[in-house]
Protein backbone atom coordinates (compact mmCIF):
# COMPACT_ATOMS: atom_id res chain seq x y z
CA UNK A 1 0.00 0.00 0.00
CA UNK A 2 3.28 2.11 0.36
CA UNK A 3 3.13 3.43 -3.49
CA UNK A 4 -0.63 4.94 -3.16
CA UNK A 5 -1.29 8.34 -3.88
CA UNK A 6 -2.79 10.46 -1.24
CA UNK A 7 -5.88 10.99 -2.57
CA UNK A 8 -6.64 7.22 -2.85
CA UNK A 9 -5.39 6.67 0.47
CA UNK A 10 -7.30 9.35 2.12
CA UNK A 11 -10.31 7.51 0.31
CA UNK A 12 -9.31 4.09 1.50
CA UNK A 13 -9.36 5.51 5.21
CA UNK A 14 -12.82 6.93 4.87
CA UNK A 15 -14.16 3.83 3.37
CA UNK A 16 -12.52 1.70 6.43
CA UNK A 17 -13.82 3.56 9.01
CA UNK A 18 -17.15 3.17 7.37
CA UNK A 19 -17.08 -0.65 7.41
CA UNK A 20 -14.88 -0.91 10.68
CA UNK A 21 -18.29 0.92 12.39
CA UNK A 22 -20.26 -1.79 11.02
CA UNK A 23 -18.06 -4.89 11.71
CA UNK A 24 -17.26 -4.95 15.19
CA UNK A 25 -13.82 -8.08 14.89
CA UNK A 26 -11.54 -5.77 13.11
CA UNK A 27 -10.59 -2.28 13.86
CA UNK A 28 -10.05 0.24 10.76
CA UNK A 29 -6.04 -0.56 10.60
CA UNK A 30 -7.19 -4.20 9.47
CA UNK A 31 -10.28 -3.30 7.42
CA UNK A 32 -7.64 -0.78 5.33
CA UNK A 33 -5.42 -4.45 4.53
CA UNK A 34 -8.35 -6.11 4.02
CA UNK A 35 -9.77 -3.73 1.65
CA UNK A 36 -6.12 -3.43 -0.49
CA UNK A 37 -6.30 -7.31 -0.52
CA UNK A 38 -9.83 -7.20 -1.66
CA UNK A 39 -8.49 -4.58 -4.69
CA UNK A 40 -6.20 -7.30 -5.05
CA UNK A 41 -8.50 -10.36 -5.55
CA UNK A 42 -11.15 -8.45 -7.20
CA UNK A 43 -8.61 -7.57 -10.39
CA UNK A 44 -9.31 -5.00 -12.53
CA UNK A 45 -12.86 -2.98 -11.55
CA UNK A 46 -15.27 -3.31 -13.46
CA UNK A 47 -16.44 -0.43 -16.26
CA UNK A 48 -19.49 1.05 -15.36
CA UNK A 49 -22.24 -0.61 -17.52
CA UNK A 50 -21.00 -3.71 -17.81
CA UNK A 51 -22.28 -5.76 -14.90
CA UNK A 52 -21.66 -5.63 -10.52
CA UNK A 53 -18.09 -4.57 -9.39
CA UNK A 54 -17.36 -7.60 -6.83
CA UNK A 55 -16.30 -10.90 -6.68
CA UNK A 56 -18.27 -13.10 -8.77
CA UNK A 57 -19.54 -16.87 -8.16
CA UNK A 58 -16.15 -18.04 -10.04
CA UNK A 59 -13.98 -15.37 -8.35
CA UNK A 60 -15.36 -16.58 -4.99
CA UNK A 61 -15.05 -20.01 -5.31
CA UNK A 62 -10.79 -20.04 -6.13
CA UNK A 63 -10.75 -17.73 -3.19
CA UNK A 64 -12.40 -20.62 -0.95
CA UNK A 65 -10.22 -23.58 -2.45
CA UNK A 66 -6.86 -21.88 -2.71
CA UNK A 67 -7.08 -19.74 -0.01
CA UNK A 68 -9.35 -21.09 2.80
CA UNK A 69 -9.42 -24.86 1.74
CA UNK A 70 -13.21 -25.37 1.19
CA UNK A 71 -13.25 -27.64 -1.79
CA UNK A 72 -17.12 -29.23 -1.50
CA UNK A 73 -19.16 -27.77 -4.74
CA UNK A 74 -22.33 -27.64 -2.89
CA UNK A 75 -20.63 -25.30 0.24
CA UNK A 76 -18.63 -23.26 -1.39
CA UNK A 77 -22.34 -22.12 -3.45
CA UNK A 78 -23.59 -22.13 -0.05
CA UNK A 79 -20.59 -19.92 1.80
CA UNK A 80 -20.87 -17.67 -1.48
CA UNK A 81 -24.95 -17.13 -0.81
CA UNK A 82 -24.17 -16.55 2.99
CA UNK A 83 -21.58 -13.49 2.04
CA UNK A 84 -24.07 -11.92 -0.90
CA UNK A 85 -26.25 -10.30 1.67
CA UNK A 86 -28.40 -8.91 -0.74
CA UNK A 87 -28.46 -11.45 -3.03
CA UNK A 88 -26.84 -9.49 -6.75
CA UNK A 89 -24.67 -12.69 -7.47
CA UNK A 90 -21.59 -10.85 -6.49
CA UNK A 91 -19.57 -10.00 -3.04
CA UNK A 92 -18.68 -6.42 -2.36
CA UNK A 93 -16.03 -5.04 -0.55
CA UNK A 94 -18.78 -4.63 2.94
CA UNK A 95 -20.00 -8.21 2.09
CA UNK A 96 -16.53 -9.29 1.85
CA UNK A 97 -15.18 -7.88 5.10
CA UNK A 98 -18.21 -8.58 7.34
CA UNK A 99 -18.07 -12.69 6.07
CA UNK A 100 -14.34 -12.76 6.70
CA UNK A 101 -15.10 -11.26 10.08
CA UNK A 102 -17.31 -14.50 11.15
CA UNK A 103 -14.75 -17.02 9.32
CA UNK A 104 -11.52 -15.02 11.16
CA UNK A 105 -12.55 -14.51 13.94
CA UNK A 106 -16.67 -14.97 14.81
CA UNK A 107 -17.51 -16.59 17.83
CA UNK A 108 -19.33 -19.86 18.38
CA UNK A 109 -22.85 -18.82 18.14
CA UNK A 110 -21.68 -16.74 15.09
CA UNK A 111 -20.91 -19.34 13.41
CA UNK A 112 -23.78 -21.84 14.71
CA UNK A 113 -25.73 -19.16 12.93
CA UNK A 114 -23.38 -19.07 9.87
CA UNK A 115 -23.16 -22.58 9.58
CA UNK A 116 -26.86 -23.29 9.11
CA UNK A 117 -27.77 -20.76 6.80
CA UNK A 118 -25.33 -22.45 4.76
CA UNK A 119 -27.06 -25.84 5.26
CA UNK A 120 -30.23 -24.33 5.10
CA UNK A 121 -30.68 -25.22 1.52
CA UNK A 122 -33.82 -23.89 0.07
CA UNK A 123 -33.57 -20.95 3.08
CA UNK A 124 -36.68 -21.71 4.57
CA UNK A 125 -35.27 -21.78 8.22
CA UNK A 126 -35.31 -25.03 8.62
CA UNK A 127 -32.91 -27.82 7.78
CA UNK A 128 -34.66 -31.24 6.85
CA UNK A 129 -33.48 -34.58 6.78
CA UNK A 130 -33.95 -34.35 2.67
CA UNK A 131 -31.20 -31.72 2.97
CA UNK A 132 -29.45 -33.86 5.25
CA UNK A 133 -29.11 -37.31 2.94
CA UNK A 134 -27.91 -34.06 0.07
CA UNK A 135 -25.43 -33.20 1.80
CA UNK A 136 -24.15 -35.92 2.81
CA UNK A 137 -24.94 -38.07 -0.21
CA UNK A 138 -20.92 -38.99 -0.88
CA UNK A 139 -19.77 -39.00 1.84
CA UNK A 140 -18.44 -42.51 2.34
CA UNK A 141 -16.87 -43.22 -0.86
CA UNK A 142 -15.01 -46.42 0.72
CA UNK A 143 -17.87 -48.60 0.23
CA UNK A 144 -17.74 -51.23 -2.58
CA UNK A 145 -21.15 -50.73 -4.45
CA UNK A 146 -23.34 -48.11 -4.74
CA UNK A 147 -26.21 -49.50 -2.97
CA UNK A 148 -23.70 -50.37 0.32
CA UNK A 149 -23.02 -46.56 -0.06
CA UNK A 150 -26.93 -45.33 -0.16
CA UNK A 151 -27.31 -47.62 2.69
CA UNK A 152 -24.67 -46.43 4.81
CA UNK A 153 -25.56 -42.67 3.93
CA UNK A 154 -29.17 -43.42 5.11
CA UNK A 155 -28.10 -45.08 8.21
CA UNK A 156 -26.22 -42.00 8.89
CA UNK A 157 -28.14 -39.48 8.22
CA UNK A 158 -31.24 -41.10 9.66
CA UNK A 159 -29.24 -41.60 13.26
CA UNK A 160 -27.61 -37.85 12.62
CA UNK A 161 -31.02 -36.22 12.02
CA UNK A 162 -32.49 -38.04 15.07
CA UNK A 163 -30.22 -36.61 16.93
CA UNK A 164 -30.16 -33.22 16.33
CA UNK A 165 -33.82 -32.71 15.85
CA UNK A 166 -34.44 -31.92 19.03
CA UNK A 167 -38.46 -31.71 19.72
CA UNK A 168 -38.65 -34.31 17.36
CA UNK A 169 -41.03 -32.16 14.98
CA UNK A 170 -39.33 -33.57 11.61
CA UNK A 171 -37.13 -30.85 10.83
CA UNK A 172 -34.21 -28.83 12.05
CA UNK A 173 -34.55 -26.06 13.59
CA UNK A 174 -31.08 -23.04 14.32
CA UNK A 175 -32.56 -23.65 18.28
CA UNK A 176 -31.65 -27.43 17.93
CA UNK A 177 -28.46 -26.86 15.93
CA UNK A 178 -27.29 -24.84 18.34
CA UNK A 179 -28.30 -26.93 21.61
CA UNK A 180 -26.40 -30.35 19.43
CA UNK A 181 -23.35 -28.12 18.84
CA UNK A 182 -22.81 -26.68 22.16
CA UNK A 183 -23.44 -29.84 23.14
CA UNK A 184 -20.64 -31.74 20.80
CA UNK A 185 -18.63 -28.81 19.39
CA UNK A 186 -17.81 -31.48 16.55
CA UNK A 187 -21.05 -31.36 14.70
CA UNK A 188 -20.81 -27.27 14.09
CA UNK A 189 -19.28 -29.06 10.85
CA UNK A 190 -21.65 -32.31 10.53
CA UNK A 191 -22.76 -31.90 7.09
CA UNK A 192 -19.92 -30.27 5.32
CA UNK A 193 -16.63 -28.36 5.90
CA UNK A 194 -17.24 -24.36 5.53
CA UNK A 195 -15.69 -22.71 7.56
CA UNK A 196 -11.19 -22.58 7.35
CA UNK A 197 -9.29 -24.37 10.02
CA UNK A 198 -6.78 -22.62 12.33
CA UNK A 199 -3.76 -22.99 10.16
CA UNK A 200 -5.61 -21.23 7.18
CA UNK A 201 -7.27 -18.32 9.85
CA UNK A 202 -3.75 -18.29 11.11
CA UNK A 203 -2.04 -18.24 7.29
CA UNK A 204 -4.28 -15.21 6.19
CA UNK A 205 -3.90 -12.73 8.87
CA UNK A 206 -0.21 -13.14 8.74
CA UNK A 207 -0.54 -12.72 5.00
CA UNK A 208 -2.94 -9.63 4.80
CA UNK A 209 -2.07 -8.12 7.83
CA UNK A 210 1.75 -8.21 7.70
CA UNK A 211 2.35 -4.27 7.36
CA UNK A 212 0.44 -3.97 10.93
CA UNK A 213 3.48 -6.08 12.09
CA UNK A 214 6.36 -3.88 10.83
Amino acid sequence: MSNMSAMKKRLLKTLAESISEQVDLFNTAEVECLIHDYNVLLGEPTPPGKGVPGLDRAKFRSILHNTFGISDDLMMDRVFRTFDRDNDSSVSTKEWIAGLSIFLRGSLDDKIKCNFRVYDLNDDTFVSIEEVYHMLKNCLPGLPTKEERDEGVKDLVEITFKRMDRDHDGKMSLPDFEQSVKEENLLLEAFGTCLPNFKRVEAFERRVFRELKK
